[in-house]
């Protein structure tokens, strides 16, 4: 189903930053499971599973949070008998659910999307409305580092150069080098990037061998 304009929205900003829809109902360990929408990750983050709920439209029983978090939890079981690693993302779209998103958020990470302005054609109405659908799905899209609104000569600069200038002069540049290059993949690649590193660093070089 394609849910609400607010849900459609949450779709096209997610498909912008690398998400692909996944057909719905699907199957996990031979279970069922229906939602609004949901979309996996690519790249640095093929690990995430994001779940859309529509609360505005209700389908699925949507409005009734125990019911929801029946199901996440459910999928969460089905995902752990088959060994999966997905990190589990529900996005609430539209009013806040009156009951079991407590809960829920043991279960996997949630996110509220509400009050964001649409347009006739579903979109964000103004600059305003696309930074508050950001904000609200923000863990979800790529890292990006604001531009700079004062000059160098000013004792400041791009949000980059302020934060090399304020390490330590001992930090180690090829280390910051590869996690802002890694950063725009998702958390994954940060990661994988710190253990290449720390592996790169634990391997002797022949001289020192020799020595």
């Amino acid at each position: 189903m394609s849910g609400s304009p607010l849900v459609l929205a949450i779709q096209e900003r997610l498909r912008d930053a690398g998400f692909t829809d996944l057909p719905t109902p699907f199957k996990v360990a031979g279970v069922e499971f229906a939602f609004t929408g949901a979309m996996r990750g690519r790249g640095g983050r093929a690990l995430d599973l994001v779940l859309l709920v529509d609360t505005t439209t209700g389908d699925f029983g949507d409005r009734d949070g125990g019911r929801v978090r029946q199901r996440v939890e459910a999928l969460s079981r089905a995902l752990d008998v088959t060994g999966s690693r997905y990190v589990v993302t529900a996005v609430l779209a539209g009013a806040v659910l009156a009951e079991g998103i407590e809960a829920l958020s043991e279960t996997c990470r949630v996110l509220l999307v509400e009050g964001v302005n649409l347009d006739d054609q579903g979109k964000p109405a103004d600059d305003t409305a696309k930074r508050q659908l950001d904000d609200r799905i923000r863990v979800l899209l790529p890292l990006t580092l604001p531009m700079p609104v004062v000059e160098p000569q000013n004792g400041s600069g791009p949000a980059m150069d302020q934060l090399i200038r304020a390490l330590p002069a001992d930090t180690d540049i090829a280390l910051v080098n590869a996690l802002i290059a890694a950063s725009s993949d998702g958390e994954q690649a940060v990661t994988d990037a710190v253990a290449s590193v720390i592996n790169d660093a634990f391997q002797s070089s022949p001289e020192e061998e020799q020595s």
